[in-house]
């Protein structure tokens, strides 16, 4: 009779969406939780949340990290919508600072998950006083940095083209300003960063080893604000308000750098010499971040949000004599993103919630150099130039369904097609010439014409609790790819399981599998961002991987939070250039490339403190990478470039004062695989038979090995090792409070290796028959010693 009384009892659904009181911000992933029922749930991306329960008096507990905490006794008798507001957490005392508990990480049935607070990423201290997104997740167990200063993500062995970077939804294609120093995402006008690096949900797909979902601001409903920043290198303005209080809102934001300001004398100065020569340099970035949104009413409501961002480059040198002479060079590099959403959200029912989406994103880059010259004795000119571009542009349109049943089933299922436009890269030539004699002109280009594919995929995804031990996400993806005549098609299943386990432990299990149909080729070595992206064909295949985890998680007295990992991954159909072929080969790029295997595997420990006045975290990942081409290294497995055995990273941040924090990072890596020569080769006539040329083999060099190759990769730079410091001072007053930032990077001027170079010197001390004996040896290049930085902030 209890069992059919249940059965029958009547179902009601509290839904709505939660936001911040002040702003009017949608808070993401905030809880809500039913004491009587002991069900809860958690807001979506944007803020919506649905509750289905049987008809009963609720307690209604809703809480989110950093604000207050509220709590409502509802009688569900009716499907209400209740909006809810959160306030910032009080201040308790001087110096403590009260963060309400959040939902524990053996909760979640998603592992290999990380969300960091943009407050949190403030508080890092960074290279110059640019807060940086991607360096913030550089951070985090099973996440590698390709280099010193570098911003490329290499995660649990991945690339950096095997990340998915969304940006309200829509992809980044290149994320790297000044060469890969500082990304392309500016800290002011983001709301909230999520990394998962493993067990991926089935809403995602394309890319192989992680996901990176950026959410930028939607700006303020209630009253119109500001904040400015100066920096060594670079200022922001960040403006947002109200279009229609509570109805609609706006949000701004750019940067610029002024390194051309900064540099443009230093250089012109130099090589101007008073005798006709005379030079100039410009390079600078920005970014535009823009979003608007308007409510029309509880069920919905639009948003339009826009990125821009370049990076233009030049150099010109003049050297001329007077009525004889006049040269002159000049260079030039360029690459940016462009991206845009048009997304509209409804809510069908208190239950069912979608989410629309039309989106455009471009990356273009493009180089170029020329020579011209005048020679006014023989009143001859020429002019020689040549110019490279590639670029990518994409065309989306996508729709997201959130369908909540009941509190132990969250359902997500949709579709999206991508129409993908790739420019594989195109050469210019220019060649003029012009005397008395006469006039010679050459124009062409050489190169690929553009490509056109299409991509469609649709998921369906559970998110799932079994009683009161297991949590289960089970999904589905598939996808289906298609250039021209050819195309592709793949069914991913995904799963994670959470099993509660005695002491409010979390055993976690992941598998997932990914397929990437968009190619990347890029060199290497170190060098200038003119990366191709380039479509799958006949002839290359997509990229394939999977992936397994297992791992326990913990949270130890509503501070700490423990996890530990270990996952295995596997790749195929990776590709690279075959051994020596490079961008401006001037061949089709199918065939400068090669396909193979990849590998990784490892471990990861993540130890977390989340509230008072110390927070930060601790890393730690034990991992080897290798790959494998046949064409590469004799067909033998080999070191990837950034295989790392030991990767270590602590960050922390200390409240000293109510008005005065300290903060510091402390990384440790074990040092890049690096191939080197070991043998010289040295080619010549025979004197004897003058048109067969001989090679000889001299060596070894750096190795006693005289008759063999190293394998690749088989060397090791030096460990890389790194402290950060940086101070906070805040001054608040009654309209406007600012922050006086300083900090230094390396901060006890670690000597780090760049890069290495192998070159000759002779030993001082002559032999007997005053001949020098010469030795071979690795000279290690740095590239920044220790630097400090001061930054200041207001906010109005």
């Amino acid at each position: 009779m209890l069992f059919a009384g249940n059965a029958n009892a009547q179902k009601y659904t509290l839904s709505g969406y939660i936001e911040d009181s002040e702003t009017g911000e949608k808070l993401i992933s905030a809880n809500i939780f039913d004491f009587r029922s002991n069900s809860g749930t958690v807001t979506n991306t944007y803020g919506f949340y649905s509750l289905s329960l049987d008809a009963d008096s609720l307690y209604i507990d809703v809480s989110y990290i950093g604000y207050e905490t509220k709590t409502y006794a509802i009688l569900l008798n009716k499907d209400i919508n209740l909006n809810i507001e959160l306030s910032s957490s009080v201040t308790l005392d001087e110096i403590e600072i009260s963060a309400e508990r959040s939902t524990r990480i053996e909760e979640q049935s998603q592992m290999s998950l990380v969300e960091v607070p943009v407050q949190q990423i403030k508080k890092i201290p960074s290279l110059l006083g640019e807060v940086d997104v991607l360096k913030a997740l550089q951070l985090l167990p099973g996440v590698q940095s390709g280099g010193e200063g570098q911003n490329g993500l290499y995660v649990r062995g991945g690339s950096p083209d095997q990340n998915l970077i969304l940006l309200d939804g829509v992809p980044v294609y290149n994320a790297s300003h000044l060469f890969g120093f500082f990304s392309v995402f500016n800290a002011d006008a983001i709301k909230n960063v999520t990394l998962i690096k493993g067990g991926f949900p089935a809403r995602y797909g394309g890319r192989l080893s992680s996901i990176i979902d950026i959410s930028m601001k939607d700006g303020n409903m209630k009253s119109y604000h500001g904040a400015a920043s100066i920096g060594l290198i670079s200022s922001k303005l960040l403006l947002e308000g109200p279009i229609v209080k509570d109805k609609g809102s706006f949000a701004l934001s750019g940067r610029r750098t002024y390194i051309d300001f900064l540099a443009q004398p230093l250089i012109k100065k130099a090589l101007e010499n008073g005798e006709g020569r005379s030079g100039s340099f410009g390079y600078y970035f920005y970014d535009f971040n823009g979003k608007a949104n308007w409510k029309f009413s509880d069920k919905d409501r639009l948003y339009l949000s826009v990125y821009s961002g370049q990076d233009p480059f030049s150099f010109e040198y003049n050297n001329s004599e007077k009525d004889i002479l006049d040269n002159k060079l000049s260079t030039s590099l360029q690459w940016g993103n462009l991206t845009s959403a048009l997304r509209w959200n409804h809510v069908w029912t208190p239950k069912l919630f979608s989410n629309t989406t039309l989106t455009y994103s471009e990356y273009n880059f493009s180089t170029g150099i020329g020579v011209s010259s005048i020679d006014y004795l023989q009143e001859a000119t020429s002019k020689i130039g040549t110019s490279y571009g590639s670029g990518i542009d994409d065309y989306s349109l996508k729709i997201d369904f959130d369908y909540l049943p009941s509190p132990n089933h969250f359902i997500r299922f949709g579709a999206k097609s991508i129409y993908h436009t790739f420019k594989p890269g195109k050469t210019s030539l220019e060649f003029t010439v012009t005397n008395p004699q006469g006039s010679f002109n050459l124009d062409t280009i050489l190169g690929q014409p553009d490509l056109n594919s299409i991509e469609y995929a649709a998921y369906l995804e559970d998110d799932m609790k079994i009683g009161d031990f297991l949590k289960l996400n089970l999904g589905l993806h598939y996808s289906h790819y298609q250039l021209e005549n050819e195309y592709y098609q793949s069914l991913q299943p995904r799963i994670s399981a959470n099993f509660k386990l005695p002491g409010e432990i979390a055993l976690k299990l992941s598998y997932a599998t990914m397929q990437q149909y968009l190619q990347f080729l890029t060199s290497e070595s170190v060098g200038l961002p003119w990366d191709q992206w380039l479509p799958t064909t006949e002839l290359v295949k997509p990229q394939k991987s999977w992936q397994a985890a297992a791992g326990l998680a913990k949270t130890f007295n509503d501070e700490y939070e423990l996890s530990v990992e270990a996952y295995y991954k596997e790749l195929d159909n990776v590709t690279a250039f075959k051994e020596g072929a490079g961008q401006f080969d001037l061949k089709p790029w199918e065939e400068l490339v090669t396909q193979g295997q990849g590998r990784s595997y490892g471990g990861e420990l993540f130890l977390q403190k989340k509230r008072g006045r110390f927070t930060g975290w601790l890393g730690y990942t034990l991992s080897w990478t290798t790959r494998q081409f046949d064409e590469k290294n004799g067909g033998n497995w080999y070191p990837y470039k950034y295989d790392r055995r030991h990767d270590i990273s602590v960050v922390a941040s200390y409240q000293i004062l109510k008005n005065l924090e300290v903060s510091a990072t402390w990384v440790y890596g074990t040092g890049n695989a690096y191939s080197l020569a070991n043998s010289k080769f040295y080619s010549y006539y025979n004197s004897e038979l003058p048109y067969e040329p001989e090679t000889i083999l001299s060596g070894p060099l750096l190795s006693s090995e005289s008759e063999s190759f190293r394998n690749r990769n088989s060397f090791r730079m030096a460990p890389y090792h790194r402290l950060d410091i940086g101070v906070d001072w805040h001054i608040n007053r009654e309209r406007f409070k600012s922050t006086i930032s300083v900090g230094a990077y390396n901060a006890y001027n670690r000597s780090n290796p760049f890069f290495l170079n192998a070159t000759t010197k002779y030993v001082p001390e002559p032999n007997s028959d005053g001949s020098f004996n010469s030795i071979t040896i690795l000279e290690q290049f740095s590239l920044f010693p220790i630097i400090p930085s001061i930054a200041y902030r207001i906010e109005f």
